[in-house]
């Protein structure tokens, strides 16, 4: 929620950011959010890129605040609260943004992700943290293991 329009690199899709402790990473984006940023920005050059709906009705820091409209910075638990309302009436939702991270990791270890890439996609600095985001279904190792199975190859 910390970033910036002007810190989005829109055409190589990537941003930097701050995580947890301080460390800076870059983040990368594929072509469905590349399609929806330039919407959700609205033309807008600077300031906070993701913003509550409504004026800040409190005073904030001006780097929290869109200068022309004085929409405020979206804060994580409005996102979270908006992302369960839009989750509700989906198969086993509403879900909160802590599974969506949990998910999104688990299908990138289940689809092959080393570890290096799946600690450089969450942030993670120690295997230990990330085993418990990263679980990969008996079905997904049962694919995994078929695939190398050199009896299965020969045919």
């Amino acid at each position: 929620m910390g970033l910036n329009v002007e810190e989005l690199d829109l055409r190589n899709r990537r941003a930097k950011v701050r995580r947890k402790g301080g460390a800076v990473d870059v983040i990368v984006w594929r072509t469905p959010t590349a399609r929806l940023l330039p919407r959700l920005l609205e033309g807008r050059r600077a300031g906070p890129a993701f913003l509550t709906d409504r004026r800040a009705r409190l005073p904030l820091p001006p780097g929290d605040v869109e200068v022309l409209s004085g929409q405020a910075r979206l804060s994580y638990r409005r996102a979270a609260e908006l992302f369960e309302t839009a989750t509700a009436n989906l198969t086993g939702g509403p879900w909160t943004l802590h599974q969506l991270r949990h998910s999104a990791l688990t299908h990138a270890a289940e689809d092959g992700a080393n570890t290096s890439t799946l600690l450089a996609y969450s942030g993670h600095t120690s295997v230990t943290s990330l085993a418990r985001y990263a679980r990969v279904s008996p079905e997904a190792l049962a694919r995994w293991q078929e695939a190398r199975d050199p009896a299965s190859r020969r045919g």
